[in-house]
């Protein structure tokens, strides 16, 4: 039996997560925090605390999975590591300067932790795939669609996308003019990592999307999109167990779900 907490409990993925763990036999829900609805009762033990640190501390949950805010999350990781407690982390907003100080932490603290982009594994997929692309096609963009009340962008997702783009090819703009845009963002933000990758990513944030990714690559006479849907928050859960569960086993770091996969 895994004793988990469930951080942000009140929110749309933590809502969808405190319903696998109650649907688990293997999982029990010791936990949950949120600063929205306190008080109010999940299950016959659990009521919703609005204190990270109290409960950890009381509560002593195995692992904890955290769907908070980017303002607050590298705080909440702060929190988990000096309390040695293991986190499966699915809000984005990291820096990466934020997760390699993260990656310190959970050697010092030797406590485990799983920051995922995307727990979808149709989503992984679409990354991978995006991975192998990338050897063969001189130029490529992400475009990521988000409903609008996403705070971060671009996606966790892109970046970790271009991320993995970069292994592959380090330059996505061989052959493109110098341009001029007349209308200031339009051509979207630039990744880069040591002037490296110049991968275009734009963001999408539209009232109905739950959160698409497409992947375009074009070269001479030939275009490949790689397209992924999320069609709701369930397709997640999958995800999130195999963290819990790998997590639970293992006293590791690790950035991006495809690395357990």
């Amino acid at each position: 039996m895994i004793n988990l907490g469930v951080i942000g409990a009140n929110g749309k993925m933590g809502r969808e997560v405190v319903k696998l763990v109650l649907n688990d036999d293997n999982f029990k829900l010791v936990c949950a925090v949120d600063k929205f609805n306190v008080g109010n009762v999940l299950n016959d033990s659990v009521k919703i605390e609005d204190d990270i640190k109290n409960s950890l501390i009381s509560r002593k949950p195995d692992i904890v999975v955290d769907f908070t805010q980017p303002s607050s999350v590298f705080e909440n990781i702060k929190t988990y590591m000096q309390t040695k407690t293991k986190a499966v982390i699915g809000t984005t907003g990291l820096t990466k300067e934020q997760i390699e100080e993260i990656k310190k932490m959970s050697a010092q603290a030797d406590t485990g932790i799983i920051i995922a982009p995307n727990f979808s594994l149709g989503a992984i997929l679409m990354m991978k795939f995006s991975q192998m692309a990338s050897k063969y096609f001189s130029n490529a963009e992400i475009i990521e669609y988000h409903h609008n009340q996403k705070k971060d962008a671009p996606s966790g997702t892109s970046i970790k996308t271009a991320q993995l783009m970069m292994e592959s090819n380090d330059n996505f703009k061989l052959g493109n003019c110098a341009e001029t845009e007349t209308v200031k963002g339009s051509r979207g933000g630039t990744y880069q990592e040591n002037n490296k990758g110049n991968i275009q990513i734009h963001s999408v944030r539209m009232p109905g999307f739950v959160a698409s990714q497409e992947v375009i690559f074009g070269s001479d006479g030939q275009i490949l999109k790689i397209h992924h849907d999320t069609i709701n928050r369930e397709c997640y859960m999958s995800g999130v167990k195999l963290a819990i569960e790998y997590l639970y086993k293992n006293n590791s770091f690790i950035y991006g779900l495809e690395n357990i996969i």
